[in-house]
């Protein structure tokens, strides 16, 4: 029995055999790696989807994400116990606050599967990787562009008088085509003693955006136009 309670707290107290091949400077190393692939997955968030996101912004916690992951599974990886006991322990975590976009799961994943590639020494498999994901939003952004640019703004243009005539509605919709020529005209609608139309916009320029309001007031008489825009970016 002393024997017995002499190598559990020998096993308690140690490192699990087998990580000390991995000494301090190779997990350094280690480290890096996965801060440097966290952070390029991080601009690979900005650039593919940030610009139309309406989710958390979670990129912010991809370079601590992708450390504590590779850490965890370098630590792990050599001792079973080690290994069954973590299960356990995140079985009884959970998570209340939802992800509100689907995308950022797959980011999130991007990051994980990185940071346990990276802590099983095969940085390999971290390069085909960040190939294939570059070509796959690549391809995904492509395909989005041929169906046009998602609506991440609105232009919202209110007529007086229930009935305005439809000579008027096609000038408000030049109008604001001059100035974002990729508006779509999302719908039409009478309330009250107002018409209103709503314009779908993917990107408008500063200038544009500041001009709209002004023209739409000029030459239109008791005409009204909001700008609403609901992710970063987009100007």
């Amino acid at each position: 029995m002393p024997q017995q309670l002499e190598a559990l707290l020998n096993a308690l107290s140690g490192p699990p055999a087998g990580t000390q091949a991995v000494g301090p400077l190779p997990f350094a190393a280690l480290l890096l790696v996965s801060l440097a692939s966290s952070l390029a997955i991080a601009f690979l968030y900005t650039v593919f989807y940030a610009s139309r996101a309406t989710g958390s912004q979670v990129h912010r916690a991809f370079p601590l994400l992708g450390m504590s992951v590779t850490t965890l599974f370098i630590c792990i990886q050599f001792s079973l116990p080690l290994s069954l006991g973590l299960l356990g322990a995140l079985s009884i975590v959970r998570f209340r606050t939802p992800i509100k976009e689907p995308e950022e799961v797959g980011f999130v994943m991007l990051v994980i599967a990185v940071s346990i590639a990276i802590a099983t020494f095969q940085l390999l498999f971290v390069a085909i990787l960040f190939v294939a994901a570059v070509l796959a939003l690549a391809i995904q952004r492509a395909v989005r562009m041929l169906h046009g640019a998602p609506a991440g703004g609105l232009i919202v243009v209110s007529l007086p008088g229930a009935g305005t005539a439809a000579g008027a509605s096609a000038a408000v919709t030049a109008l604001v085509r001059r100035h974002a020529p990729k508006a779509r005209l999302e719908s039409v609608a009478q309330a009250g003693e107002q018409t209103v139309l709503s314009y779908g916009v993917g990107r408008i320029g500063e200038q544009a955006l500041l001009a709209l309001p002004d023209d739409v007031r000029a030459q239109i008489d008791g005409a009204a136009c909001d700008i609403f825009f609901g992710r970063p970016n987009a100007l």
